[in-house]
């Protein structure tokens, strides 16, 4: 899978821009805050139908546009597929080959991303929203159906939140209202914590092995997703739904005077975790910054390579200024795994100390306020 060409209009700091791409590496240099990182968000946003960046839509908007358009045309299983998301202050319209898709959870997957930036270190020292967020992104991609199912469940999380609210001030006393979201909330709760805890396990699959490479076998890799239900591990798999399913109504009964005290729901996938433990220790706590970010990193390309196991095609990755954030061996590491086999894209200010011939055979453009040019367009006055 590769992104072949794409255009923006009235994007961030971009009125119009085309572009194309070959199948390796593409590089954008600049300075900093001239829209290097905004062509990779461009590309993001075009995959995932959202930002990873921001989660309001308006500010993707070029000031004083009334929209923001990304097409972009995809090669893959041998067909060039066209793709358009449109943004406006009133939502978006997204279409695959010319076709409008209803749902966005429809339309995510046809183009499948890695994003890997300086934030994304955070993975491991962040807050547990951090990591919930990478597992729905990268989970959604793989299974467009997870993506559904989690609208759903965020759906009726408001709506129990807002009844336990009402219990907790007493404008009401009648709970059945949350005997019947209840079932549909353990429902669809037990579907997003199995499909979650069976991605933490097939990713820790290729996390592990590239973890200990990169530590030169010093250190031993493990992850753990910490849900708020118990998963039943002996459970026969055909039970597992409908165990967990029977479990969660059991603590939420059990808890419900708890959560009508604070007005919130206390059990669900919304309160899960991941934890990560190098050589028995918990990594976000005790772990050295070169700790975290080698686990940071491990993580990300088990997340190439668990995307190519479960549809056959190796995702892009878009590496924003993180190369300046690793050391020589975790670069060398980095662009040795992609090289020849992951359309990439990355920015940096320079690449001056990064030897490696992954990025002497990529194609370079120049960004600057805005507007994109190839390297060998550039004047070296205008760099």
């Amino acid at each position: 899978m590769f992104l072949e060409t794409m255009s923006i209009d009235h994007f961030r700091n971009y009125d119009h821009t085309e572009l194309e791409f070959g199948q390796d590496v593409t590089l954008f240099l600049g300075q900093n805050a001239q829209g290097k990182t905004n062509v990779l968000e461009a590309i993001y946003t075009l995959a995932m139908a959202k930002s990873h960046r921001t989660t309001t839509d308006k500010d993707l908007i070029q000031w004083q546009a009334e929209y923001a358009k990304i097409e972009g045309r995809v090669r893959k299983r041998g067909q060039s597929v066209p793709m358009s998301l449109i943004v406006t202050n009133k939502g978006k319209k997204a279409k695959v080959n010319h076709l409008e898709q209803k749902r966005l959870s429809n339309y995510i997957g046809h183009l499948n991303v890695v994003m890997f930036a300086p934030e994304d270190l955070s993975l491991v020292k962040g807050s547990p929203s951090v990591r919930r967020r990478f597992i729905d992104m990268e989970l959604g991609q793989m299974l467009p159906i997870y993506l559904y199912d989690l609208t759903q469940f965020q759906r009726i999380l408001q709506q129990r939140n807002h009844y336990l609210k009402r219990l907790q001030t007493r404008k009401t006393t009648d709970t059945t209202m949350l005997d019947v979201l209840d079932e549909q909330y353990s429902e669809l709760a037990a579907k997003i914590t199995l499909r979650r805890r069976d991605f933490v396990v097939q990713l820790s699959e290729y996390a592990i092995p590239i973890h200990s490479e990169i530590s030169r076998q010093k250190e031993t890799l493990e992850i753990h997703y910490e849900s708020s239900v118990k998963l039943l591990e002996e459970v026969a798999k055909d039970k597992e739904l409908d165990e967990v399913r029977a479990q969660l109504i059991t603590d939420l009964q059990s808890k419900r005077q708890r959560e009508i005290d604070r007005g919130v729901s206390l059990i669900g996938p919304h309160r899960d975790d991941l934890t990560f433990i190098v050589n028995e220790r918990n990594v976000q706590v005790f772990g050295s910054q070169g700790q975290q970010r080698t686990t940071a990193l491990a993580v990300k390309l088990a997340e190439i390579d668990l995307i190519f196991q479960e549809t056959n095609e190796y995702p892009l990755l878009l590496l924003d200024d993180v190369l300046s954030e690793l050391d020589e061996h975790r670069q060398t590491h980095l662009l040795n795994a992609i090289q020849g086999k992951v359309q990439t894209f990355v920015t940096a200010t320079g690449v001056e100390g990064i030897h490696h011939q992954t990025l002497a055979d990529a194609t370079c453009f120049y960004v600057e306020e805005g507007t994109i040019k190839k390297m060998d367009e550039v004047d070296n006055d205008d760099r």
